[in-house]
């Protein structure tokens, strides 16, 4: 027979992320054991995700928090993660999370299942991978080393992320080294080479100089020479498309591409710098041109994010329409853990690559990482330096360390 527990107590504080803009951190105990989870805010955010927040804000998420969700929660058995996230919709009450806010009920979620992790004696990211069924993997890590887009000021790449990743690394170790080396060597590179760029950055830690989209990839590329690298680009399209002329407006470059025009440019762009990967090329309707860039490119990880929002039936419809190889999995676009794994375990059933992500505006709050370990992920999403990126990857070394052998990855490099 299961043993059972209960939520004694709970709380929710209004917190600031990585950009200095307000989120929310809830704490369960049940007697003295507790659990604790900071919530991520994304810019740059698809039309079907879960609204972050109330009308107003962190301040109303706390209050509804105290006024109707913390007495659901108390006596409630954090085990039940289904049950539980059954709670959080009903309270909320909409399809969306657009009354109690997505943001206040990932960290519910999330901090529950944390909790559960503890009462049972079990490592956060076996917990999750019990959960989801899906067998437990080491994640390379994706990084930011450029930025542009929305997570930029005016003059930066329109294109919004340009991303490395360790192609073999020898070791763990080695596959964070190898992405934080490509961003320090970058830095050097554009320095020299963009004349009064003075080394700033965008929100993720990636460089932002004013320079346009090509001439942004030539410098990674040039950093990342001699190492063994990969290279990609979120190119968040959905930002830059225009419903109204059903154009691709590249506003820092007065650039305005049809839909034909910006599958051109994406597939000059990947077999001018040899991309092996690229999200969000196209906007977040637009399955077919996905589906058309995977048909050209048939060993390119085509990653779609806007296009699926972590949900199991957009997950789906991509798979059936052969229009991605990898997807994004951000559990606060959905606002809860068991839609996250139940997205993970539809992509599994296709086959696709899960890319477990952060958001621009960040905690050093390390779950994301136990969740890439236990959905399987290929990668991890989660930029290169500072305090709230390097906390996941300095995770993912804590869990390697300890519990390889538990893993069962014949190598890093396997991936």
């Amino acid at each position: 027979m299961n043993q059972s527990f209960e939520i004694t107590d709970a709380d929710a504080s209004l917190i600031f992320d990585s950009r200095g803009s307000e989120t929310i951190e809830v704490e369960l105990w049940s007697e003295k054991t507790s659990a604790r989870v900071a919530a991520p805010s994304g810019k740059s955010r698809g039309s079907n995700e879960a609204v972050p927040f109330p009308p107003r804000g962190v301040v109303e998420a706390v209050e509804l928090f105290e006024r109707e969700l913390k007495r659901r929660l108390v006596g409630f058995d954090p085990v039940d993660q289904r049950g539980l996230d059954m709670v959080l919709k009903e309270v909320d009450g909409t399809s969306n999370f657009s009354r109690i806010g997505g943001n206040l009920s990932y960290a519910v979620s999330a901090a529950a299942a944390l909790l559960a992790a503890k009462l049972t004696d079990t490592p956060l990211w076996k917990y999750i991978s019990n959960l989801s069924g899906i067998k437990p993997s080491f994640p390379l890590p994706l990084g930011n080393v450029l930025g542009g887009g929305a997570h930029a000021a005016e003059g930066a790449p329109d294109i919004q992320e340009f991303l490395v990743f360790p192609a073999k690394p020898s070791t763990a170790e080695d596959a964070f080294r190898t992405n934080i080396e490509v961003h320090r060597r970058l830095g050097r590179v554009l320095i020299q080479s963009v004349g009064g760029y003075g080394g700033g950055k965008s929100d993720e830690g990636g460089y932002a100089p004013p320079i346009e989209d090509k001439t942004a990839l030539k410098y990674v590329a040039e950093a990342a020479r001699g190492l063994d690298v990969g290279l990609g680009l979120d190119v968040a399209a959905s930002t830059l498309y225009n419903p109204q002329t059903k154009t691709y407006v590249y506003r820092n470059r007065g650039v305005q591409r049809t839909t034909r025009e910006q599958f051109n440019f994406i597939q000059e762009l990947v077999e001018s710098y040899k991309l092996s990967y690229v999200e969000d090329p196209f906007e977040e309707t637009d399955f077919e041109s996905y589906s058309e860039l995977c048909r050209a490119f048939p060993s390119l990880l085509v990653c779609g994010d806007d296009l699926v929002v972590t949900r199991k039936e957009l997950v789906r419809k991509a798979a059936e329409r052969r229009s991605v190889r990898a997807v994004i999995l951000k559990p606060n676009q959905v606002g809860c853990i068991t839609d996250t794994v139940e997205a993970a375990v539809e992509a599994e059933r296709h086959g696709i690559v899960r890319v477990v992500s952060h958001r621009s505006g960040e905690t050093c709050d390390a779950f994301l990482s136990h969740l890439a370990v236990g959905l399987g992920g290929r990668f991890i999403k989660a930029g290169v330096v500072g305090g709230e990126r390097v906390a996941k990857a300095n995770e993912i070394l804590r869990i390697w360390r300890k519990h390889r052998s538990e893993l069962a990855i014949k190598e890093v490099a396997s991936a």
